[in-house]
């Protein structure tokens, strides 16, 4: 079956391992930026033995203001719109 958000907090695991992921590799606010996919790669070998394009389509979720109440992932670049447009690969 699918993944059931838990009700303390409303994330799924694949968020919670994401937020992990980001923290363990220093991933702050006043820090610089890291690229996606290093963020997906760390998710995925360490955490998350799933699909990369389920990883990062939970981090542009994340970084989008209109998805979710309260923008969890501050994202630099292109996260897609709330007119449908996508948003850029991975690599950038």
């Amino acid at each position: 079956g699918r993944a059931l958000p838990d009700v303390r907090d409303g994330l799924k695991p694949v968020h919670r391992r994401v937020l992990y992921a980001m923290n363990v590799l220093g991933n702050d606010w006043n820090k610089a930026y890291k690229k996606s996919a290093r963020v997906v790669g760390d998710v995925i070998g360490k955490y998350h033995p799933h699909g990369d394009f389920a990883v990062y389509d939970t981090i542009v979720r994340m970084a989008q203001p209109f998805s979710l109440r309260y923008m969890l992932v501050d994202g630099q670049g292109n996260f897609g719109s709330i007119d449908g447009d996508s948003a850029a690969a991975m690599r950038y």
